[in-house]
Order: C-alpha cells, then structure tokens, then sequence
C-alpha cells in the first residue's frame, strides 16, 4: 500500500493526502510496524515563506490561530503504523466515503504546553491523556499506539513550533492530537484505515470573561450521556448533540449547561468539564464531591489533579460519588453548600454562581481570594504548569 507522497512545498496550501494502504501503489517507501517509533520520525519543515505571523497575546481566543505544523501518522489493519511525519500545517485529503465522515469513528484530545516563568516549555501529565486517548480507540475500535511514543513526537512538533508558545502566563498552546478512521468504504465495521495526526495553536483564556462565575441550566430533558454508552469517551460523537442544548440555555440568558441523568437527576458535567461542589454534608464535615467514573463521566486530567491535590492535602474529605439534584437543594436550601466549580484542559478552573432547576433559580456562594478553593486549586496548577514550582506533572519538552 500506500504510503502518503509529500510533495515539495513551494505553496502555502497544499494536500496532505490518505491513501488507501491495502490497495495503491507506493510513491515512496514507506515502512510500516506495529508500533510507531520516535526515532523513526520523517521531517519537511515549512520555508520562510509558508510561515505565518503570530497573532499578538492580547487578541488570542479559543481554537482560532493554528502554527505552521502538525504530526501525521498512517495506520492500515494489514501492515501497522507507518513512521510518524512532521509536515507544514496542511489540509487533510480523504475519501468522501471515509468511514468518520459517515459514522463517526474518530476521537480526540485535549493538551496544552505552558511557557515557564524561566522560559522553559512543559507539557502537564501526558501520559493520562495517552491513557485517555488509547481507552477511547478502543471504544470506537480504531489502533492502539505506544503513547510515550506519541508523546516524544508531540513534544518534538511542540519543539519546532516553540515561537508560537504565548510568552504569557495567562495563554498556553493547545494540542489536539487526533484519530480518525479513513477506510473509504460504507458499512458501519471497523476501519481498516486511519489516520493520527496533532496541530496545535496558541490559546487565551476558554471564556473572554476570564476567571469569572458562570451560570448553568439544569435540564433533566436532556441527557448527555449514560451508563453502558460511550460518555467515559472523548469523541466527537459525545460533544455534537450538545450544541442545541448550549443554545436552549443561552436562550435563557444561561452559559453552559449542567448534565443530569437519570430518575433522580444526577450531576454528572457541565459543559465540555466535569463537576464539582464543596459543601458540608449531612454529617457537617466539609466535603468536595465530584461524580464518579461508571461510564457516563470523562476522566478528565484537570478533574483527577484536583482530586490528587485535595487528598495530598488532607484538609477535608474527597469524594467521587453520586450527586443528586435532591440533595444539591437541600444543601443549597440549608445554606451547606460552599461553592461549585467547573474543571477541564480548556478552562483549568470555572467557578459557578448560579443554577436554574425546574424553573428556579439555585444561587451559588462564589468566595474569592483565599476564601475561594477553586481560586486555590487554580492557583496552585498554574504554579504547577508554568514553573514556578518544581513538580513530577509538569514534563519540559527539551
């Protein structure tokens, strides 16, 4: 088969193409394994004339700007991985009957690579997004790959791509590593083609008003996920049908939404992050409690630092367990409920001010400064992620 044919670039927009590995012909020689090596890595760096201007950290929002180039890696069921390649940012070329256009096998990630306060750049606990990321191939059965390959290659592309890292503490670089099933086949089976590929592009902070309380509709009308389904998984296939909703909330002068599932209106997430409140239980010991991982929660890498963070600290009891609705009201109603946060890559730490639930509103505590736990943790990842603390988490790309 196949093996992709990289042309010389001398245009600012060229075809990346993918092929059918079983069946065409070699333009080049290509070797193929059953596993993907580092060290095997092919480059074609872009020409001064491919690259472009960096947009100034002031204007950076969310997944706008991309740099001048991405990772690509082959796979085809008969032969394995092909070696991995760095290539100028390019369009993908893929057949209209490619089984992720049609039935959606295709999964993602979300990373990010923080410029130090010593000028150091660090990735933040990869390996968990490569455990994520394999976990979830297997759920949409497309290959599994040696994810500290994965991660040397990301962070070489990262490496050549250096300048585009915000010199900011309050921006990063986003990383979406990417796998998509390309066989060009209609039918709804596995692919026997697919496709690995990374970009990457500077990013301001998720929300333009920054570190500030949002609020949320609580809708048991509209389910995002179940036990027994696929909602543990990052893919597309879980995030599309939540567009109508962000839009019934915004409708209603509400951000995101809370997920609720169930006879007894669970919380499961809210938004794209997972969830969690810091209240006094019943037994008046104060607890954060965050949903548990049973197949209907993501595992978030932010939400598993939280939870690592608060039990190295000791300081009051963490728990991943179910969280009604029933029992959110009656904590709110008793004045037990201390704060609520959002967690993920994309917002680190979100606070939540407000909830509107069977047509009422639920009126959050939002604490600041060193009243606030989420302005702690939050804190206390960014010192993590930009090197003002030495830490096992944080992973320098040099």
């Amino acid at each position: 088969m196949a093996s992709v044919y990289i042309p010389a670039f001398r245009s600012a927009r060229k075809i990346l193409s993918v092929q059918h590995c079983c069946s065409c012909k070699a333009v080049r020689h290509v070797s193929f394994n059953k596993t993907f090596k580092f060290e095997d890595m092919d480059m074609e760096l872009a020409t001064p004339d491919q690259l472009k201007p960096k947009p100034p950290v002031s204007s950076l929002v969310f997944g706008k700007h991309f740099t001048d180039h991405m990772l690509t890696i082959d796979w085809c069921a008969a032969k394995g991985w092909a070696n991995p390649r760095i290539t100028p940012l390019q369009p993908l070329a893929i057949h209209p009957a490619a089984k992720v256009l049609h039935y959606a096998l295709e999964l993602f990630e979300g990373m990010k690579a923080y410029r130090g306060v010593d000028g150091r750049i660090r990735l933040f606990r990869p390996s968990l997004n490569m455990e994520r990321m394999n976990a979830t191939a297997q759920r949409v059965v497309l290959p599994n790959f040696d994810g500290a390959e994965l991660t040397k290659c990301i962070k070489r592309l990262v490496a050549i791509d250096q300048e585009w890292v915000p010199h900011s503490t309050a921006s990063s670089l986003y990383i979406r590593p990417t796998l998509i099933g390309t066989e060009p086949t209609l039918g709804v089976s596995a692919s026997n083609n697919a496709v690995l590929y990374v970009i990457l592009g500077p990013v301001g902070p998720y929300f333009a008003s920054g570190f500030k309380p949002v609020s949320l509709l609580a809708d048991p009308a509209y389910i995002r996920a179940w036990r027994g389904g696929c909602g543990f998984a990052k893919m597309g296939a879980n995030y599309a049908p939540t567009v109508m909703v962000q839009k019934v909330a915004e409708k209603q002068d509400l951000q995101q939404v809370m997920w609720l599932y169930g006879e007894d209106h669970e919380i499961t997430e809210v938004g794209t992050m997972n969830i969690f409140c810091f209240l006094t239980n019943e037994q008046g010991d104060r607890e954060l409690v965050t949903p548990p991982l049973d197949g209907v929660i993501l595992p978030g890498v932010t939400r598993r630092s939280i939870l690592d963070l608060a039990r190295q600290w000791g300081e009051f009891t963490v728990s991943e367990r179910r969280l009604t609705m029933g029992e959110f009201v009656r904590a709110s109603e008793q004045g037990r409920v201390i704060e609520m946060f959002g967690a993920g890559t994309a917002c680190v730490v979100c606070p939540v001010e407000r909830v509107r639930y069977m047509d009422r509103d639920i009126v959050i505590p939002t604490p600041d400064g060193d009243a606030s736990l989420a302005h702690r943790i939050l804190s206390t990842l960014s010192d993590i992620q930009y090197g003002r603390v030495e830490h096992p988490w944080s992973e320098p790309i040099d």
